[in-house]
């Protein structure tokens, strides 16, 4: 094998031709079929929230038209599709029952006018710091209201405006059913559930009608075929469509409706904005290119749809779960799709009365009681369960279920806050003795409030005993500390022995040496090295201990208390009289065992129950990670995964083997057949680094040197190096500075170059023909802890950075 460094080459490219303006209006594809898909949702769901809030039909309408419109071009989150949401729907219920629906209209004003303050005051991150189990419980009894509501009409009667009186009337009204509405309504429902779960190949191609649609025209074709005597919709003239007006009444009241529709508009406009954020920034290619939304832009945009569509005579505007992410799933890739599908909802009310005006009431109130009955998720059951939060959940259900909404919401977050405090003051102190040694639980935070029972319960540990304090929370004010120290130190200054113990680690006094590693697992890796004692006898106490050489390590970080303040890394070498091959007690097996158990004790608790599921799902990974073996790279660490989450194939250089070569190695060609025709993973990524040690004995070769196992296997990377030495002024570089030296041009152009063997093998190809893979290129600059990724056509081989994203996103999946 051959090599030659190149030498340094600076090379100055011309400036890259601007790139061409684009036309203002255009509309790609793309936004086109994803707002007719929109569209479709839109029309039947408008109509039937306009139903059931007992609004004027054209209500609706005009609410989705100026959502789709409005918003869509003033908000923040281009792919969010805004109009009249279920969510909505009892509080607009209940302020046209109260006061009359002109009067709702100037509230629906006064409300986008409170958004429009809120959106300059810029607090839109406010509303994200409610708590999910107040939102979800707030959507859920929302969706039982919707739900029993409609089930008048759904069996041929009328609602009342409140739960109760409802559910009181339900049995008199079974008792007195319309078969005829009865008939469209299971139809309707029919379609609804079935139409998703159509199977085979021809399914596939008829989902791709939106089920409500399908529902709604085939109930109204089957109701019209059949001669069913039904009421249906009713569009009067537009030229007798109220307008805004004035609200009458107690000025509190009127307040207090404007703040409920507020609060309801903005907060699930806000937390769908974030789910769509999450649902856009899963998708690949082109569809990816937009950034983060702006929330407090949202809020504008909200604000200026509810001045418009309340001046114009339609209902509440906000978010909708549904349409956004029919609107993303569609491919839309910029707002015009939003935009588009209000548009095509205005043609609608213009062109298509006749047909509208055929569709069965009881058909649209089936269609909204099934949005009703989905937004009580299971999903969100089973979320705030695990995080102990049901007595939230259950008390904003029940409390919007039969208060009101802004009753419901402020009872939820007042038992949120109680449970706040009692968790930040509720703590438990247990004691034990287990073979000689005291252990003392500490369950909770640890307060000033907890200060006496600990003090109580550490002066039950005799002096000179050995003491185990497991702290078992999360957060630990001064008072409990100073308590904490204060015990020790008198304890260890007794001839005792103290130890605390936590999930972040196990903590040791100073007084009372301890050989155990004190390396964090699964922590911020910082200092990650184990800080052991020179000399100590090993196990078996007649033989020679290893000498230990401690320098200092390179790295400083923050110190648990009782560590000292100089971390070291141990290096052990085994005494000149150990017999070859053999290891001297008290090295790395030892170490390693240490590793083991540290793991066992701290990190196994929070795992086991994620490990048994996988253990008894079996391995589904989404993708594929081929690296290098380089210690310093930990895939799970900078790919922020778990267990399950990648399939990981390390070798020296992270090299791809180009298959069919004689004498070449399959065991890589083995791994990616596996991966993909078993696992079906949907993405393979090529990741090289910094300095890496593979690139430079690349570079460094020496004409005629001996054929080792290392040297054979490089040479699937010489074709990264000829490429390097033949494409100097086009190779891969880094967006933002050039290659350090010919070592990173060299790790650069071996990712591109063994993403080109990947393509060449028959099960990555067939997968990439069939649209079910995706290829990718990553360059970790370790120096730098600083990731970045080949974007646009591999041919151009330009890595960009990857920035760190810390925010943490709350989706809101129930239908609205």
């Amino acid at each position: 094998m051959s090599a030659t460094a190149p030498t340094r080459v600076h090379s100055h490219s011309p400036p890259a031709a601007p790139p061409p303006r684009r036309r203002r209006f255009a509309v790609e594809g793309a936004d086109l079929s994803a707002s007719v898909a929109v569209f479709l949702i839109a029309l039947p769901l408008s109509l039937g929230i306009a139903l059931a809030t007992g609004a004027p039909l054209q209500a609706g309408l005009v609410a989705a038209a100026v959502g789709g419109i409005v918003a869509g071009r003033i908000g923040g989150c281009p792919l969010q599709v805004s109009g009249p949401a279920a969510g909505l729907t009892v509080v607009t219920a209940d302020l046209i029952h109260r006061y009359g629906w002109r009067a709702t209209c100037g509230i629906t004003v006064l409300a986008g006018l409170a958004q429009l303050g809120l959106g300059c005051l810029r607090v839109a991150r406010g509303a994200l710091a409610v708590s999910p189990a107040v939102v979800h419980g707030m959507l859920a009894g929302i969706g039982v209201t919707i739900a029993v509501a409609q089930l008048h009409i759904v069996i041929g009667g009328s609602p009342d405006s409140s739960v109760l009186s409802n559910l009181r009337a339900l049995p008199h009204q079974l008792a007195h059913l319309d078969p005829a509405a009865v008939t469209v309504s299971a139809l309707t429902l029919t379609l609804l559930l079935a139409w998703p779960r159509l199977p085979g190949e021809p399914g596939r191609l008829l989902r791709k009608v939106p089920a409500p649609l399908v529902a709604v025209t085939g109930a109204t074709a089957a109701a019209l075929l059949t001669g069913l005597s039904l009421p249906r919709v009713d569009l009067p003239s537009w030229s007798s469509h109220a307008l805004a007006g004035l609200p009458e009444g107690p000025a509190l009241g009127v307040v207090a409706a404007v703040l409920t529709t507020t609060l309801v508009c903005s907060v699930q406009s806000l937390l769908g904005a974030v789910a769509v954020d999450k649902m856009a920034a899963a998708r690949t290619g082109a569809q990816a290119r937009l950034g983060r939304s702006d929330l407090d832009r949202e809020l504008l945009g909200q604000g200026a749809a509810n001045i418009v569509s309340g001046a114009l005579g339609g209902l509440p505007v906000a978010g909708v779960a549904v349409r956004s992410t029919a609107n993303v799933n569609a491919g839309a890739v910029s707002r015009n799709s939003t935009m588009l599908h209000g548009v095509l909802v205005v043609i609608a009310t213009l062109l298509m009365v006749p047909l509208l005006e055929h569709i069965p009431l009881a058909a649209l109130a089936a269609l909204v009681m099934a949005v009703g009955v989905q937004m009580v998720s299971l999903h969100h059951i089973r979320t705030v369960n695990r995080h102990r939060e049901v007595p939230v959940y259950a008390a904003t259900t029940l409390g919007v279920v039969v208060l009101g909404v802004l009753e419901g919401v402020l009872l939820g977050i007042a038992v949120a806050v109680f449970l706040a405090l009692r968790r930040l003051t509720h703590t438990r102190i247990t004691h034990e003795e287990k073979d000689g040694v005291h252990h003392v639980h500490v369950r909770g935070q640890l307060t000033f409030l907890a200060v006496p029972r600990l003090s109580r319960t550490l002066h039950h540990v005799p002096q000179g005993g050995r003491a185990v304090v497991e702290l078992d929370g999360s957060f630990m004010d001064h008072a409990a500390y100073e308590a904490l120290q204060d015990w020790r130190t008198s304890h260890t200054a007794r001839g005792g022995s103290a130890e605390l113990t936590g999930r972040h680690g196990t903590f040791h006094s100073p007084e009372a040496p301890s050989t155990a590693c004190r390396c964090r697992p699964w922590t911020p890796w910082r200092n990650h090295q184990c800080a052991m004692p020179s000399g100590g006898a090993g196990p078996a106490g007649d033989r020679e201990p290893a000498r230990a050489d401690l320098t200092p390590a390179t790295s400083t970080g923050t110190r648990a208390p009782g560590t000292t303040a100089e971390t070291r890394t141990l290096e052990t070498t085994t005494p000149e009289t150990a017999a070859p091959g053999t290891t001297a007690p008290d090295t790395y097996p030892h170490e390693l065992a240490r590793g083991i158990s540290s793991f066992q004790r701290n990190t196994a608790p929070l795992v086991r129950e994620e490990l048994a599921r996988l253990a008894r799902e079996g391995q589904r990974p989404s993708q594929l990670f081929l690296t290098c073996a380089d210690s310093r790279l930990v895939t799970s660490m900078i790919t922020a995964s778990g267990p399950g989450d990648l399939f990981v194939v390390r070798n020296v250089g992270n090299l791809v083997p180009p298959p069919g070569e004689e004498h070449g190695d399959d065991s890589v060609g083995a791994a990616i057949e596996y991966a993909v025709d078993v696992l079906g993973v949907r993405s393979i990524t090529v990741c090289g680094h910094s300095g890496c040690g593979a690139m430079q004995a690349l570079l460094t070769a020496e004409p005629g040197a001996a054929p080792t196992p290392l040297r054979r296997w490089l040479r699937y990377g010489l074709p990264s190096l000829e490429r390097m030495a033949t494409d100097a002024g086009t190779a891969p570089r880094l967006a933002e500075r050039p290659a350090a030296d010919a070592v990173e041009r060299l790790c650069l152009t071996n990712v591109v170059q063994q993403l080109a063997h990947l393509r060449a093998h028959e099960s990555v190809a067939r997968a990439l023909a069939a649209g079910a893979l995706e290829l990718h290129g990553m360059y970790f600059h370790v120096g730098e802890a600083r990731a970045y990724l080949l974007g646009g056509p591999a041919a151009e081989g330009v890595f960009h950075d990857v920035r760190e994203d810390m925010r943490e996103v709350e989706e809101v999946c129930g239908p609205a």
